[in-house]
């Protein structure tokens, strides 16, 4: 029995009979123990690591082992970055961090289990310790892999104004660039604010892009934005993203909207969770909006970075050929366990392979360009070599 069943089979009955909110608060508590001694480490890379040099990828400047990451959301507040990047993900992202420490939103409980989707309602409203607090814990932290720091308004349930978050977006910048390798803006969380931004807006955007420029040197900064795909909608972003050579590229979704589609769970069971629901029925849009944004950047200056329902390196794979050159996998470790990235990557080998790539640099945007997949898709229906449909 491998790793990843063990975990499925052993450890999650377990840990499911648990709190979600202590689960997760106490795994990155142990995490962080384990992952700060050299031994905590070794055991963590004998255990989950594989890393295969046709996954190595460099982005923005950055050369990252592998292309699966792990994404803001876990780990807000820096606790247990060692232990993350020792179970092998190709980056850690911190956050998201606001400049100020929020307690996130007061109800309780605000984290949900939806084991008969394999999903996660949450409702967290980003608590974290705050930009300084986070920059210190960080302070002498190095990793094997690239680390990130997710920026965001402070959660105080009601909504700013374009001047006050451009200001306080900056503030955190400037305390946690120094740190980070890449940073990201979160540019629209669904559950602080009511999911209202006015980064949604363009000319604000620009301001808020000019206000880091004024700050010094930047790291490459990615956008993790949500908006409707439209070819209108992308192109007013790219109009303003242009002007800044440090915006590298973009975390594109479209969120999961009532009433949900492709689940199993009962439309009433969820609606006695506040928050919003992440998963594998997230999928087919996450797909439809890598598509999308590739069709539109500059890919010699852009890149795209997928999340949202990847638990199989099958979805992975159709990912990547879709226009995504990182992945990141999140909920897909609750379910599965930290195992879970060994095995896409893995699978992943295996697909590059099966489709004659040498590199999977190789087979970023091949659905564009017309290039055949063997095997299945990720439903399970068979392609026997036949081009997806480019979308342009």
């Amino acid at each position: 029995m491998n790793i990843m069943n063990l975990y499925r089979t052993l450890a999650r009955p377990v840990l499911f009979q648990c709190d979600p909110e202590w689960t997760h608060h106490t795994t990155l508590q142990w995490g962080g123990k384990f992952g700060r001694t050299a031994v905590g480490r070794g055991i963590l890379h004998a255990l989950y690591e594989f890393e295969d040099e046709r996954l190595a990828i460099e982005v923005a400047g950055l050369k990252f082992p592998n292309p699966v990451c792990l994404p803001g959301g876990f780990d807000k507040s820096g606790h247990a970055v060692e232990a993350i990047a020792a179970v092998g993900y190709g980056s850690v992202e911190v956050g998201s961090v606001s400049a100020l420490p929020s307690a996130g939103n007061p109800v309780r409980p605000r984290l949900f289990r939806v084991p008969d989707d394999e999903a996660m309602m949450v409702y967290y409203g980003v608590p974290n310790d705050g930009a300084q607090v986070v920059a210190q814990r960080l302070e002498k932290t190095r990793l094997p892999v690239p680390l990130g720091i997710n920026i965001v308004e402070t959660n105080t349930g009601r909504e700013v104004t374009e001047d006050a978050l451009i200001d306080e977006l900056t503030e955190a910048l400037r305390i946690l660039k120094p740190r980070a390798n890449f940073m990201t803006v979160n540019m629209n969380c669904p559950n602080s604010a009511g999911g209202v931004s006015p980064l949604d807006k363009p000319a604000v955007l620009r301001r808020l892009l000019e206000s880091f420029a004024a700050t010094g040197p930047m790291p490459p900064l990615f956008l993790k934005i949500r908006l409707v795909p439209t070819p209108a909608n992308i192109d007013a972003v790219l109009a303003v993203t242009d002007d800044f050579p440090f915006v590298k590229g973009f975390m594109p979704s479209v969120g999961a909207k009532k009433p949900y589609v492709g689940i199993k769970t009962p439309q009433a069971e969820l609606d006695r969770m506040p928050g919003s629901l992440s998963g594998p029925f997230a999928g087919p849009a996450a797909l439809e909006c890598i598509r999308a944004w590739y069709a539109r950047i500059d890919r010699k200056r852009y890149v795209v970075v997928s999340a949202g329902g990847i638990n199989t390196p099958e979805r992975a794979y159709e990912r990547v050929r879709a226009g995504a050159s990182l992945l990141q996998v999140y909920g897909a470790m609750i379910y599965n366990g930290p195992g879970i990235v060994r095995h896409i990557k893995q699978g992943l080998c295996a697909l590059l392979e099966r489709d004659g790539y040498a590199h999977v640099v190789d087979a970023v945007g091949a659905e564009v360009r017309g290039e055949p997949m063997r095997g299945k898709s990720p439903d399970g229906k068979a392609i026997n070599g036949e081009a997806l449909p480019a979308h342009r």
